[in-house]
């Protein structure tokens, strides 16, 4: 597939075209070590590097032009814009055959649940019979096969080219993640949305956004696109916002007057029962996913999937028929006598969240191993201590992605908003720290493991990156525990 280079740019505004604008363009890149022969190589300012620099690499690499923000004294085809990040997305449509106008496309974003409802929402459509792509913190799936990701939403190179296998592969809808870094570095620009899905803002990014306002003028940007449906959680004050804005679809697993409000819920160790009041009358849910949250998360889902056209009684069915999602408040069961729980809660409000719902299943004592990511968010460190120490009977503080950091001061960070430390245990080493909770635990007692949920790798300085994965971990202790007592 090849294309001109005056077709490409031919949508981006204030562009000029230096050099011969029939100029054939065989692929995309805005890594030069990624350029092939044919190439338009985007010339992006990052955050450590300026892609201008790489330039000449890129053309020695067979780059047949540049995407650029100032003319380069580099003797090929140049298109000069504004904003080199900005143009990737709409260039990328374009090359790839504009495939989001061919597909339904739901887009979900907040803080907590993006990845849950994802899920949820995409058993839904696959029950209903319209087959459906998946892209987010997971994994990715294109027509039926999966792959594994490195990011929640990937550049728009990478996006739109995954839109485009979709559609050859049969997909007819797409659920993505989106994240509030993609909106405000233009990743998900160029996506017809047909479904935007609001969960709920609590403080995580502020090492990135400059404050909530900031976060949430990130999130509200996917509203702004114009979807022909939007989905919001009426629970959660920055869904209020949005719901006074635009014509939105509201849901409350309060039970507040909404569009979808879940009333009746209760809870065991095999997931949650719930009614649902709305438009097509009581509808009764019956999930494999325990906590109030989740019903939250179910909720989202229901109401999209009908958004987007799927029949009520069916949107049941496929919902009441989802799976659990990888790393998300799932159990971990070698036999033992006590429950073992592995999420992905890495905020404040996520850990608060998994642990009131682990304590409704509880009747012994409730353990959480805490820790926290490096080179993020400091502030949400101590708050993230706080919900795991007050809501808990045994804490073990530990290490998470120290990344650059030195994991101590990660951990008095998190120790910083702790007062009664009588029961809280520090084990630096996450490893040691899993087996420590696990032989403290005994019959009736339950092991949350926060932080990681499906991540198979812990990252330490320089990228350096070792196996790691709390499931598998937990499951070693449990099954070295059953030996010992055995």
């Amino acid at each position: 597939m090849a294309m001109r280079l005056d077709q490409l740019a031919r949508d981006l505004a204030s562009s000029e075209l230096i050099g011969d604008p029939g100029t054939d363009i065989a692929s995309l890149a805005f890594d030069n070590r990624k350029v092939a022969p044919g190439a338009l190589f985007f010339c992006v300012k990052g955050l450590a590097s300026d892609g201008h620099d790489f330039a000449p690499a890129a053309v020695e690499a067979g780059a047949a032009a540049l995407l650029c923000e100032r003319k380069l004294d580099i003797e090929v085809p140049q298109v000069i814009v504004g904003d080199s990040r900005a143009a990737m997305a709409p260039v990328a449509a374009t090359f790839n055959g504009d495939p989001t106008s061919e597909m339904k496309l739901a887009g979900i974003t907040g803080t907590n649940g993006k990845t849950t409802t994802a899920f949820l929402l995409r058993d839904i459509l696959e029950e209903g019979g319209i087959p459906s792509g998946l892209l987010g913190t997971v994994k990715q799936i294109v027509g039926g096969e999966e792959k594994e990701v490195e990011r929640t939403t990937p550049e728009a190179i990478d996006l739109q080219a995954s839109f485009r296998r979709m559609v050859d592969a049969g997909d007819e809808a797409c659920v993505m993640e989106v994240s509030s870094h993609a909106m405000v570095m233009h990743r998900a620009d160029a996506i017809d949305f047909d479904l935007a899905i609001f969960t709920n803002l609590t403080q995580d990014h502020l090492d990135f956004h400059t404050d909530m306002e900031d976060y949430f003028q990130a999130k509200r940007l996917l509203f702004a696109t114009g979807p022909e449906a939007s989905v919001v959680n009426l629970d959660d004050e920055y869904g209020q916002r949005l719901a006074a804005e635009f014509d939105c679809l509201t849901y409350s697993a309060e039970g507040s007057a909404a569009d979808y409000s879940a009333v009746d819920v209760s809870f065991d160790v095999s997931g949650a029962s719930f009614t649902v009041q709305s438009e097509y009358g009581d509808l009764s849910i019956r999930t494999a996913l325990p906590g109030a949250f989740n019903v939250a998360n179910a909720l989202a889902a229901l109401a999209g999937a009908i958004a987007l056209g799927v029949d009520p009684d069916e949107a049941v069915a496929g919902l009441s028929g989802a799976g659990r999602v990888p790393g998300r408040f799932e159990p971990i069961d070698e036999g033992q006598s006590f429950a073992v729980l592995v999420d992905y809660a890495h905020t404040p409000d996520s850990v608060e969240n998994v642990m009131r719902a682990a304590r409704e299943l509880t009747w012994g004592q409730l353990i959480a191993v805490v820790g926290a990511g490096g080179d993020r968010d400091r502030a949400k460190r101590p708050l993230m201590g706080r919900a795991g120490a007050e809501l808990s009977d045994l804490t073990v503080i530990t290490s998470d992605n120290p990344r650059s950091e030195d994991p101590a001061q990660i951990i008095e960070d998190i120790l910083a908003g702790i007062e009664d430390r009588e029961s809280v245990i520090v084990e630096p080493d996450r490893d040691a720290a899993i087996g420590l909770a696990i032989r403290e635990a005994g019959p009736g007692d339950t092991v949350v493991i926060a932080g990681k949920g499906h991540e198979q790798g812990q990252e330490f300085e320089n990228g350096r990156k070792i196996p790691f994965d709390d499931r598998e971990v937990a499951r070693r202790h449990l099954g070295e525990l059953a030996g010992k007592l055995s």
